[in-house]
């Protein structure tokens, strides 16, 4: 199984667990981390931070995740100059 093909089994687990059980909910959105790794054993190291929501019937969130240039190692990244992107103006 491939690594988006375990998340997405895995959110759907938390998914239906926190609808059918409410104090299951109410741990996850209270201290999602510790209620993750009770749960299911899933480890996430102490810089990753984690929030929990709960979508209502009129209140959606829109998560836009990072840019993939921010989570590439710095070492890898391509440096373009401005005026070589967008051309000198001359």
């Amino acid at each position: 199984m491939t690594n988006l093909t375990t998340e997405t089994s895995i959110k759907a687990q938390m998914i239906q667990k926190a609808w059918e059980d409410p104090e299951f909910l109410a741990r996850l959105l209270n201290d999602p981390k510790s209620t993750l790794h009770d749960t299911f054993g899933l480890e996430m190291p102490e810089h990753i931070r984690l929030t929990a929501v709960q979508e209502s019937a009129d209140h959606f969130y829109l998560v836009i995740p990072p840019h993939p240039s921010s989570i590439v190692p710095k070492a890898e990244k391509v440096s373009i100059e401005p005026a070589a992107m967008w051309g000198s103006g001359t």
